[in-house]
Parts: structure tokens; C-alpha cells; sequence
């Protein structure tokens, strides 16, 4: 009996003596190391035109992930600063079928009185949408010690956010060499210009022209925006140089009206505003202090 109460005391010894349960009072160094985002976003930018083009956008990954890397660093008493980066991107996609018609009435659109017949070739046209997110902030924070190797803190994220929605169109299979033919007709090298065909002077003139059939057609939309982030993180030092960081927020960034651009250059004046905004969940497996 009285071993088994010396080992239980010897025992209870050594557990104490690994972890320390009375919280720290001075704080230094830091950590780095590789943060996953995840995001349940409300609505992604730009989804409700997409079923128009018969792309289904429940394909789309919920919740989006954004990989990242995050860092911190004790600055003064209490007070934690920090950085993240990272970026995650979606694609959906489809092949639809294709219906020839002839406009017999002139609309300008389909009709029961034209004539249409189903396409049966060999170069089927895909359709893909991809999304993306990447993300450039600051974190600052106040650390709330429980015990020596575990605490909770309360913060928040600031920075730019970027989206992107590119739609590709493609027919056929790519060759090398049409990829960097020219869509305004051919060029002369000596005079430096292109010739076009067209059937009326004058039409072309007044009314302009557009680019020749080509075998894909790429879009891209973007928008740069405020980004904000409240949350709360619990860390958890479990060696001596490497540790457990999760944290839970809400995300929330806006575009502002006609802050869109075409393929990074042309603002979209009438386009929406939007926001970026979700419960987002990060996971951190740490090197450092």
C-alpha cells in the first residue's frame, strides 16, 4: 500500500513538473509557419451570371481555401503584431451541346420559326469560370495567458484582398502557333499593319469591326479591396519550438461600385457592389515561441 501511494506521488510530481500551470507573465519571440484559410462565403462575386452559360456554380469548393503563410511577433506587454499571405482559387466547368440555327424571321435571336439542327462535329466548345482570392495583411492582437503553454487571443486582420473571375472559352484543341496569330487580320511586317477582309468600306468604317474567329476567348474581371477580419485564436505551445494556432472569424471585404476592371485595365462602370464576406476558420501549425 504504501508503494502504490509513493508511486501515485512520484507520479503526480513528474506530470507538474513537465507543464507549468501557472501562465507566463512575460511574453517574447514569435513563430512562422503554413495558415490555411477557410471561408463559408455568403456569395462568390459574379456567381449569379454564371448559370447563363449553363455553368453550374454549386461546383464551386465550399468552403473556399486560401493557402497561406502567417507570422507573428510579441511587440510589447501583451500586444502580438503579425502578417498573412496567401491565395486559393475554384474552377467549375462544362462542355454544353450546341444548336445551329438559321435566323428565317431576322430577330436577331432564336425562334421557333427559324430553322436549327443539333451540332454533331468534333470541336465542342468548353466553358470554364475560375475564381480566385488572394489576400496581403496585417494582423495585430492582445494575448490573454491561461497557462504557461496555452492562450486565447482576441485580434484582427487588415489588408488589401484581390478577386478574380476569369471565364475561358475554348473550341477544339490549341496549336502553339495559333496562339499568337494575330486576331485583326494578317500582319504586313513592312508597313507594321494589319489587313482585314471586309465585304463594305464604308460598314467597317461607321459601324468598326470585330476580332476573326479564333479558337478561344479568355475574360478576366478583378477588383482590389479593403480587406477586415476580426477573430479569436487559442495557441497551444506543445514542444519547445513548435506549436498549435486556430483561430475563428468573420471575413468581410466590399468592392465598391464600378471598381471592376476588364482583363486588369478598363473599369466596368456599371458594375455592382459586392461583397466578400463569410466565417472563416484558420489552422497553423507553427516553428517558433
Amino acid at each position: 500500500m504504501k508503494k502504490k501511494i509513493l508511486y501515485i506521488i512520484l507520479s503526480a510530481s513528474f506530470l507538474t513538473a513537465q507543464v507549468d500551470l501557472y501562465p507566463v507573465e512575460d511574453f517574447f519571440g514569435g513563430g512562422i509557419g503554413y495558415s490555411p484559410m477557410y471561408i463559408n462565403l455568403k456569395s462568390i462575386p459574379g456567381e449569379s451570371m454564371l448559370p447563363q452559360m449553363g455553368l453550374d456554380t454549386n461546383n464551386f469548393a465550399r468552403p473556399f481555401v486560401i493557402h497561406g503563410g502567417e507570422g507573428f511577433a510579441h511587440v510589447a506587454g501583451r500586444w502580438r503584431l503579425g502578417g498573412y499571405a496567401g491565395i486559393g482559387a475554384s474552377r467549375i466547368s462544362t462542355v454544353p451541346n450546341i444548336t445551329l440555327y438559321i435566323d428565317r424571321d431576322a430577330s436577331g435571336s432564336y425562334t421557333a420559326a427559324d430553322t436549327s439542327v443539333a451540332y454533331s462535329g468534333d470541336f465542342s466548345p468548353s466553358l470554364e469560370a475560375k475564381f480566385s482570392f488572394s489576400l496581403g495583411a496585417a494582423t495585430v492582437e492582445y494575448v490573454m495567458p491561461i497557462l504557461q503553454d496555452l492562450e486565447i487571443s482576441a485580434g484582427a486582420l487588415l489588408g488589401l484582398g484581390r478577386i478574380n473571375m476569369t471565364l475561358d472559352h475554348q473550341t477544339g484543341t490549341p496549336k502553339w502557333e495559333d496562339v499568337f496569330s494575330g486576331v485583326y487580320g494578317t500582319l504586313d511586317s513592312a508597313t507594321g499593319a494589319f489587313y482585314y477582309e471586309v465585304t463594305d468600306f464604308d460598314d467597317a468604317q461607321s459601324s468598326g469591326f470585330s476580332a476573326s474567329r479564333i479558337s478561344g476567348v479568355m475574360t478576366d474581371l478583378s477588383a482590389l479591396f479593403f480587406n477586415f477580419q476580426p477573430y479569436v485564436a487559442i495557441k497551444w505551445q506543445f514542444l519547445d519550438r513548435m506549436g498549435l494556432r486556430i483561430s475563428a472569424g468573420y471575413n468581410r471585404g466590399i468592392i465598391r461600385q464600378g471598381r471592376w476592371r476588364l482583363n486588369g485595365r478598363t473599369l466596368i462602370g456599371d458594375s455592382p457592389s459586392t461583397t466578400v464576406e463569410g466565417i472563416s476558420f484558420r489552422t497553423m501549425l507553427y516553428f517558433g515561441l
